[in-house]
């Protein structure tokens, strides 16, 4: 049998088990090229509970199944770095022990079983920053985000309240028609969910735990040297007051050149690395006005 031969009936017995779940590319010469595959915990198809997933690529290479394929691990939800690395070295071995036979499917389990072993986010929560603790009352979005539920829920409170301040400000026809749509504060994307719900989950331990900040001696003199940087920006048209300027049509600014006696003016401590948005070693640009 050819190798073209074997690896179509590789691929035909991975449809006829998995269905809708794999996708496969084919080349112009007819051969398939790219399997695809977005692999979740096994939960008895309990999809509330499928709370990490992964989508698994594996390019197929002229001369496989006797060499092998390359692998990469798209779009992970829920998984760190740590999870990632340890799958990569498992997918590696399992790659290596399978040369000359079909491996895909094998793949694909020992994706499935990791993640089973692994079905709670180990990512942080994007509002308050911490992690998911045992105990912890956390929601996965359809995006397959995670949030404590009391996080997501304080976040979607300030937002729709934003949102109807901003609303209220607009005339008539500026006015939004649809509402307000709570969005995942991640990607953005529409989600639903039962605030009030979420809103009577309890915080989650790390942040109850954590101490609250203090403003220390040294950020204060650091907030004076950034506000001489401000006033002194300001002084020289490097920050534009959107209110006065609201009504003019054009900036000027006015030319000067480069002297030793030009005011440098005030700088960050030398120990701290400089600015890197070259606001302040730019040089003053020249208008003219008309």
């Amino acid at each position: 049998m050819s190798l073209n031969e074997r690896v179509q009936e590789e691929i035909e017995a991975l449809e006829a088990i998995l269905m809708d779940d794999i996708s496969v590319s084919y080349g112009d010469n007819g051969c398939p090229e790219l399997v695809k595959s977005t692999i979740f915990p096994s939960t008895a198809d309990d999809t509330d509970k499928q709370y990490v997933c992964v989508t698994l690529e594996v390019k197929l290479p002229g001369d496989y199944p006797d060499c092998e394929p390359l692998v990469q691990l798209r779009n992970p939800r829920g998984l760190d770095d740590t999870t990632l690395n340890h799958l990569y070295r498992a997918i590696k071995d399992k790659c290596n022990e399978f040369i000359g036979q079909p491996v895909i499917y094998e793949l694909i389990e020992l994706i499935r079983e990791n993640l089973t072993e692994s079905n709670l986010p180990t990512c942080h929560c994007a509002v308050c920053l911490y992690g998911f603790s045992e105990g912890d009352s956390f929601t996965k979005t359809q995006c397959f985000h995670y949030f404590h539920s009391y996080c997501l829920a304080m976040h979607l409170i300030t937002t729709e309240k934003h949102f109807i301040e901003e609303q209220e400000k607009l005339p008539t026809w500026q006015k939004s028609t649809t509402g307000f749509q709570a969005s995942c504060p991640v990607c953005r994307e529409p989600i639903n969910c039962d605030v009030q719900e979420l809103k009577n989950a309890l915080p989650p331990r790390e942040l109850e735990k954590a101490q609250n900040f203090q403003v220390t001696k040294e950020l204060q003199m650091l907030q004076a040297q950034m506000r001489q940087l401000f006033i002194y920006q300001k002084s020289r048209g490097g920050i534009i007051d959107v209110e006065a300027e609201e009504n003019k049509l054009l900036l000027i600014t006015e030319s000067s050149e480069n002297s030793p006696g030009d005011d440098s003016g005030p700088s960050l401590p030398p120990s701290d690395p400089p600015p890197n948005n070259g606001v302040l070693g730019r040089q003053p640009r020249t208008t003219s006005s008309r």
